[in-house]
């Protein structure tokens, strides 16, 4: 498929004037996966895994189904091992209760990238808190990236956990996870990899790189909101305890006493998002109906581009590795003393979407002396049209605040 096919199969983009390069935060959903879920509704909505009719179980089939997709997907040796959840966060806030909790003591270390989400930052801080290991950082360097001295000097004999994005949110940096996983392992410590930014643009295979878990929300690779999936080792899973209790994640209830169901239903309590999991399997679908050899070679074409005609705009500040081959779909910069708010907003009033903020990486942003960035994210279906949208949007923008940052104005 050429590119002006693809962007037919996305009817925000044909229906909106708009550059959208937001797509760390969200992609846009194909009429594909749009479909699924409306022939869903209209067809097989019951409730899986509850009733012995032939409605349910057809609703049971589709839910299991993709399960075995999924595990296909990213090669889960076994199917078991992909665990439903609402996003990246939730998958995350279980490993850290479920897991963190139940095998951490005082003096043990947990050890994370100061690049990572909140979402694989504060949970642990909770961890530390109530256990007493100690929580420490791997700290990047001037190109923005973990150095091989600053993971091995950082993850030691006393490592228990290392929780490491795969990709960077805010700088696009693209971490050598395999050799950190290789590394931790032996030092006798598991990893859990936040591939919530790379699956949508890359081939994972969960088995090669011997992830111990692997998370990743399914709104950012195509699928519906609320939808994301926790991998897990079978033997890891086996032994811990469940997060959420309720219906479905039971085997039996007594009025004292409780046992609890095998996986994957152990964590999966109370009514699924089951719209969601039909969603993510279309994605699934149109992504490898696409191929991620097609998708990176779009993204690497359009993402090329913007760092050359970006890096053009003297008056930017770029937050991201010289290094093309670790970098992948995510742009952060500034223009000096105009906030990335003022930014995003005129730039909105040109029909160009950027997210601003912190991008949930505080710790991130106070080790580069900021607090805050402006955020273009690309995806296989954005154009060097819209990089053209945007340098043309961002020159209107310092044109307007010029005369003012000249002097001590505060802005």
């Amino acid at each position: 498929m050429n590119q002006s096919e693809i962007r037919k199969d996305f009817p925000l983009l044909q229906n909106r004037d708009i550059a959208y390069l937001d797509n760390g935060a969200t992609t846009q959903r194909p009429k594909q996966v749009i479909d699924a879920i409306q022939n869903f509704y209209e067809n097989y909505n019951a409730n899986p895994h509850r009733g012995a009719y032939t409605l349910s179980m057809e609703a049971t089939d589709i839910y299991e189904n993709t399960r075995n997709k999924i595990a296909k997907f990213i090669n889960a040796k076994h199917r078991e091992e992909i665990i439903f959840s609402k996003n990246a966060s939730e998958s995350l806030n279980l490993i850290a209760y479920s897991y963190g909790m139940e095998n951490l003591k005082e003096n043990d270390e947990i050890v994370l990238s100061i690049m990572e989400h909140h979402s694989n930052l504060v949970p642990w801080q909770k961890v530390s808190k109530v256990t007493g290991a100690k929580l420490k950082y791997m700290y990047i360097d001037e190109n923005f990236e973990l150095s091989d001295e600053e993971i091995e000097s950082k993850i030691t004999d006393h490592t228990k956990i290392v929780g490491i994005t795969h990709i960077s949110n805010v700088l696009g940096t693209i971490n050598h996870i395999k050799k950190i996983i290789q590394y931790a392992h032996k030092k006798g410590a598991i990893v859990i990899v936040d591939a919530a930014q790379s699956i949508p643009h890359m081939k994972i295979d969960v088995q090669t790189l011997d992830a111990d878990f692997l998370v990743f929300s399914g709104h950012k690779m195509l699928a519906p909101l609320g939808i994301g999936v926790l991998y897990g080792k079978k033997e890891l899973l086996d032994k811990m305890s469940p997060f959420l209790m309720g219906g479905d994640m039971i085997e039996y209830v007594y009025e004292q006493t409780t046992t609890f169901a095998e996986l994957p239903n152990k964590f999966e309590a109370g009514t699924q998002n089951v719209e969601g999991v039909v969603g993510l399997g279309a994605a699934i679908d149109y992504i490898e109906k696409i191929g991620y050899d097609n998708i990176i070679k779009q993204e690497n074409e359009v993402v090329s581009y913007a760092r050359e005609q970006l890096s053009k705009l003297d008056y930017l500040t770029l937050y991201l590795t010289p290094n093309e081959k670790n970098h992948s779909s995510v742009i952060s910069f500034n223009i000096h003393k105009i906030h990335p708010h003022d930014v995003a907003s005129i730039l909105d009033a040109e029909g160009v979407c950027i997210r601003s903020g912190n991008h949930c990486a505080q710790p991130l942003m106070r080790y580069l002396g900021i607090d805050s960035t402006c955020r273009a994210s690309f995806y296989f279906y954005n154009t060097k049209e819209e990089v053209d949208r945007l340098v043309e949007a961002l020159n209107k923008t310092y044109d307007r605040f010029k005369k003012y940052i000249g002097g001590n104005e505060q802005l």
